[in-house]
Order: structure tokens, then sequence, then C-alpha cells
């Protein structure tokens, strides 16, 4: 899992100046003499998001981007504040880059399929977002053509506007949860060196010793079938099939009946 410090999280620095940044808003300050920028916001970000999706937000710092960049690090502190403002660049950044396919002629299933794809496919690509709290999120372009986007899934249903976010809420939840989960066991095969197969032969010797399937039975029989069904203890893709298919039983149960 990611090791977060106080300031990894979405909107953790000051909100004016992450305001700013986002839309590109030049601060209220005098110009400043000296020589001509090396570089650009865009950069730093970009190099940022680098730098996390290679190995995960522990190793972003300002002095890694800025040595990404060629800078010193005081040279990078010109274009974004700090680590926490420079997160919520990234979000941003990222979620304005998400496929934003035309949902328009659509049954509402594929919709909620569609952008439950879209966040999964994200998070593949930048793990690291799938452990960044975003309870208050970066309300910058990004986010919110990622936000109207998304609502259009559920647009037309007659669901109030409360159900309507409430409900992609559920959704996003349900992705980024199945993601972690993907996530944790592919760097558990990365850390190991073992695919979760060679893992669990390893394992198996002593486990008929100490476990007792008789103390156990619905355990062990469960556990065995989804072991020879996944070739593992858990499969990431078998999990998002089946939890989205309840996901959309669910919403159905509120939007069918309007």
């Amino acid at each position: 899992m990611e090791r977060r410090g106080k300031q990894d999280r979405s909107s953790a620095g000051d909100p004016v100046r992450t305001l700013e940044l986002l839309w590109r808003v030049p601060a209220n300050q005098h110009p400043v003499r000296g020589p001509k920028q090396r570089s650009s916001v865009d950069a730093v970000v970009a190099a940022a998001i680098e730098i996390a999706d290679a190995d995960g937000i522990a190793a972003l710092t300002m002095r890694a981007v800025a040595t990404a960049l060629g800078l010193t690090p005081m040279a990078t502190y010109t274009y974004v504040p700090g680590k926490a403002e420079l997160l919520d660049l990234m979000v941003d950044k990222v979620y304005g880059e998400m496929d934003r396919a035309d949902l328009s002629e659509l049954p509402w299933r594929e919709r909620v399929t569609t952008i439950a794809a879209a966040n999964r496919a994200m998070l593949a690509r930048h793990p690291w977002v799938a452990y960044l709290p975003t309870t208050r999120p970066p309300l910058g372009p990004g986010v919110a053509a990622k936000y109207d986007h998304e609502l259009r899934a559920f647009e037309g249903l007659g669901l109030d506007d409360v159900t309507m976010d409430a409900s992609l809420t559920f959704v996003l939840g349900f992705v980024t949860s199945v993601a972690r989960i993907a996530i944790d066991t592919a760097r558990a095969a990365a850390d190991s060196a073992m695919s979760d197969h060679q893992w669990w032969e390893r394992a198996a010797p002593l486990l008929e010793k100490v476990f007792d399937p008789q103390r156990y039975p619905v355990g062990a029989r469960v556990g065995a079938a989804a072991g020879q069904a996944y070739d593992s203890a858990y499969s990431a893709d078998h999990a998002y099939e089946f939890g989205l298919a309840r996901v959309l039983d669910g919403l159905a149960a509120i939007i069918e009946k309007t």
C-alpha cells in the first residue's frame, strides 16, 4: 500500500493558490526580475506524474521532480509551492486525459459500464491515484470535465440530482476498491518474485500439515473451488465483472422503478 504523509491527499494545500494553478490564473504578485524561466507548471506536473507512475507517491518529492527537470529544488517552488498543490495538479491532469466515450445513445447499463471501465483503465495506468484520498477533490478543469461527463450516465433516468451524485460515487467507489486489490496483488508478486500460483505451491506442504479441512469444512471447500477457478486466492478480473453486475443490479432497483 502507498505510504502517505499528511499532505498526500487532495486539497491539503492553500485552496486559493491551488485553484489559481489548476485554472492557470496568474497569482496576484508583482513581476519578478531575473533570468527567463527554464520550465513550466505543465512540465513540473508531467515529471511528477512520471515519477509517481513508476515508483509511487512515496518516491515523489519536490527534489525528485527538480532532478528530473534539471532544476534546483528551490527553482521548482517557483512553479508549484509544494507537494500538496502538486498532487492536486497531477490528479486534475490525469482526470483531464481520460477517455470520454459518447454515452448519448447507450442504454443506462452500458453507460455505467463504460465509465467504470474508463476509471479502471485510468487506475491501471496511474496506480497511485487509487490510494490518494479525494474527499475534497481538486476543483480544476480535469476534475470538472470528468464529473460532468460521468454524471451523464445517469442523466434522463428520473433520478434527482443528489441521487445521481450518490450513484456515481457508488460506482467509482467499487471500481477503486477492486483496483486497489489488483494493484496490491501485482506488487506482492513483484516484491516476492513469485506469482500467486508459485506462492501457494511453496506454502502448500506446510498448509497440508496445519490446516484441518474437517474443522473448517465450508472454507476448505469454497477456497479450493476458488483457487482452482482462479489459480490463485483472488482474481481481480472476476471480482470486477461479478461486482459490477451486482452494482448495476443495485442501481436498477432505483432507476427502473422511477
